[in-house]
């Protein structure tokens, strides 16, 4: 296995491009471990358990308590399935409960699932489908819509039939906005997953992005374009629009663009051109959610700074924006 000290020793250019030539066919009967972080999430763990326990391709789900004070080991310890497991984490984080679970995980590819959302029917073999057809791929992805705290829907992301997201190497355009956004839509590699360190615990907001940017420094992405997770909206997300702001985002910036694996791999000359338009994608995004929870001035707000950072990209913005208001 080639890990990331291995990029970063000598020609990282030869060394990547070796990697991405290894090609690793996908059983039939490969293994899948959803691994779950879950802290007081009583009211939606139950739902998103039978959601991840539906599909017959996963060999095992593993939730990591992080320190729940209500009734969520409760609820976990109710369900009768020899395929569950529960791991306590002692409040350590929702970085650190995801590594854990990968470090007690056997299957070959884990999927990071939150717990207060549900996996579609038929999302893990639609994701194992698209890693058999790229048996280069290190991840594979695909898309969701949104769901209120009821489970009510409130996206319309099916309104974009046909639109395709990056496959094959995608470090560039990953680092420049995280358009996978949740990791109940991914399948990872674990062993590629493990050899990158995981999830950087340092990092309180978009340490998903961070990791995403690390496997993507060392192996292929494969897109499968359709709607996998319903992706729970409601003010106790960790991404919860109605307190986040863009510089809660900003540190995530940083250490992607101080990050000696990611740069090693960014085209010469790259990165100041790549970290703005990362700026910008997380100050649209911060817009959009404010929209989204009726923040309205905040996300004029936000759109000021995104005028500022680039008049170019305001009007495209702006339309991602309004669409956010039609659930889009």
């Amino acid at each position: 296995m080639i890990t990331a000290d291995d990029v970063l020793d000598g020609s990282a250019a030869r060394r990547v491009a070796t990697v991405a030539r290894i090609a690793r066919p996908v059983t039939a009967v490969a293994s899948v471990s959803v691994v779950i972080p879950a802290k007081n999430v009583a009211a939606y763990v139950g739902e998103t358990l039978a959601s991840a326990l539906a599909q017959g391709e996963v060999s095992e789900v593993i939730v990591v308590d992080d320190g729940s004070t209500d009734d969520t080991t409760a609820i976990v310890r109710a369900i009768r399935d020899p395929r569950l497991h529960l791991v306590t984490n002692d409040s350590a984080g929702v970085s650190a409960a995801r590594n854990l679970g990968a470090r007690h995980a056997s299957g070959e590819w884990l999927l990071f699932l939150d717990a207060d959302d549900r996996l579609r029917p038929g999302a893990v073999a639609a994701l194992l489908a698209a890693a058999r057809a790229a048996p280069r791929a290190v991840l594979v992805y695909g898309d969701y819509n949104t769901i209120d705290s009821e489970g009510r829907q409130i996206g319309r992301r099916d309104l974009l039939k046909g639109r395709r997201k990056p496959s094959g190497d995608v470090l560039a355009r990953l680092a420049s906005g995280n358009f996978i956004v949740n990791g109940g839509i991914a399948l990872a590699r674990a062993d590629t997953f493990r050899a990158i360190g995981g999830f950087d615990v340092s990092l309180r907001y978009c340490e998903d992005w961070h990791c995403w940017c690390r496997l993507a420094a060392i192996g292929e992405f494969e897109f499968a374009p359709k709607l996998l997770l319903d992706y729970r909206l409601h003010t106790a997300n960790t991404m919860n629009a109605a307190v986040r702001t863009p510089q809660d985002f900003f540190p995530a910036i940083a250490r992607i663009f101080d990050d000696g694996l990611i740069l090693a791999r960014l085209p010469v000359g790259a990165a100041a051109g790549l970290r703005r338009a990362a700026e910008i994608h997380l100050v649209t995004y911060s817009a959009m959610q404010a929209i989204r929870f009726g923040r309205y001035r905040d996300a004029f707000a936000y759109l000021g700074m995104v005028g500022r950072l680039s008049p170019i990209s305001l009007p495209r913005a702006a339309i991602r924006v309004v669409l956010a208001c039609f659930g889009i």
